[in-house]
């Protein structure tokens, strides 16, 4: 029987079926980023709230190991939270507020000095750039403020997001035992397995983003103002607490908090002092980059860095700073979730035939 050639051959049909893919996973990315935005309100505390029982889920876990209450562990562990978090914060703000006026006029030096001497043009004005770059911070933050506080206060929306967040942390830390049940509860039948093992996979990768990149920051900003007092650089510990902070945000943030810190010295110790900070600052990331990084991360989802700077700048373009901060776990955790569908699917993809194949041996002869 004459069965009809078809249309297109086997190469375009498997390529027009892997865009129809494509295409399908892109649209429903697009909707679960508009769904976000529209309900960032719920959203953020939600997400602040996994990143928090990720950062403190070893804790929780070796208090319980220990006979304590799973509701008295989870108190425990956030009083633990708002002390890191609160300590920290307050040394990080204070010393910034110490030191921040000191930094910024060290910056309209170096400024200046850049101006003088590398040939910019006679009519620039230090101050003009300074105002300049004032007014356009502060349009920036009023119209990230504007779009991710839609008109609430600045204040109250933080406080409100922050209590919020702590409350979820407590209550994730104390039914994080149920999860299992829920994804088995929530997942198609037959998929419950790969479903928790998703799951497992992707807070793996933010549990070990966020302690591994808490630690590194911590060592970052001591080894900077260590330096950084040793060669009796202005405003060291508020350079050391901007390191620690932009520890967050990969490589955007190293290079900021670096910069400021050679600009700074150059201002007020000169260009050798400059040299000498510029070499502690490629010294400890040499560090980061080729000790700690793969001792400490080596268990996480490994990005490439132009996935890393895709991302951060698709989470700015989206939720400005906040975004920052939250697109290199959630890219980690997406990772792991397409590392275990691999897996899960590579191992039932070869297909195993149920019916033995038909005997097509010649019989005997004279049969």
């Amino acid at each position: 029987m004459h069965t009809q050639k078809p249309l297109l051959p086997d190469t375009a049909r498997r390529t027009a079926a892997w865009c129809g893919v494509v295409l399908l996973v892109t649209g429903v990315v697009a909707v679960a980023v508009w769904l976000c935005i529209v309900f960032k309100t719920a959203v953020t505390p939600v997400l602040l709230a996994l990143l928090g029982t990720a950062l403190l889920g070893p804790v929780h876990r070796w208090l319980t190991a220990r006979k304590v209450n799973r509701s008295l562990a989870a108190g425990l562990t956030c009083a633990v939270l708002v002390a890191v978090v609160g300590g920290a914060g307050y040394i990080v703000v204070t010393a910034l507020i110490d030191t921040g006026g000191q930094i910024v006029a060290s910056l309209k030096d170096a400024g200046q000095w850049v101006v003088d001497h590398l040939g910019v043009a006679g009519d620039t004005n230090v101050n003009d750039l300074a105002d300049n770059a004032k007014s356009l911070v502060e349009k920036f933050g009023a119209s990230a403020a504007g779009g991710l506080l839609s008109g609430i206060s600045l204040v109250g929306s933080l406080v409100a997001t922050s209590v919020l967040a702590l409350l979820l942390t407590f209550f994730f830390l104390r039914d994080s035992d149920r999860a299992v049940n829920l994804a088995h509860s929530v997942a198609p039948r037959g998929t419950g397995d790969l479903v928790e093992a998703m799951g497992r996979r992707a807070f793996e990768a933010v549990e070990g983003f966020m302690r591994g990149t808490t630690f590194i920051a911590l060592i970052d900003a001591l080894c900077i103002t260590v330096g950084l007092l040793i060669l009796d650089v202005p405003g060291a510990v508020g350079l050391g607490a901007l390191v620690f902070v932009g520890a967050y945000i990969p490589y955007l943030g190293a290079f900021i908090s670096g910069a400021v810190a050679v600009l700074v010295a150059l201002a007020d110790r000169g260009l050798v002092i400059a040299l000498w900070v510029l070499g502690v600052v490629l010294a400890v990331q040499v560090l980061e980059g080729h000790i700690l990084q793969p001792m400490i991360q080596s268990r996480t989802v490994q990005m490439h860095p132009a996935m890393i700077m895709i991302a951060l700048t698709a989470g700015a373009s989206v939720a400005g700073l906040l975004g920052m901060l939250l697109a290199v776990p959630l890219c980690a955790a997406a990772f792991g979730v397409i590392g275990e569908l691999r897996k899960g699917y590579g191992e039932t993809s070869p297909a195993t035939p149920t019916d033995p194949p038909p005997d097509v041996s010649p019989g005997p002869s004279g049969a």
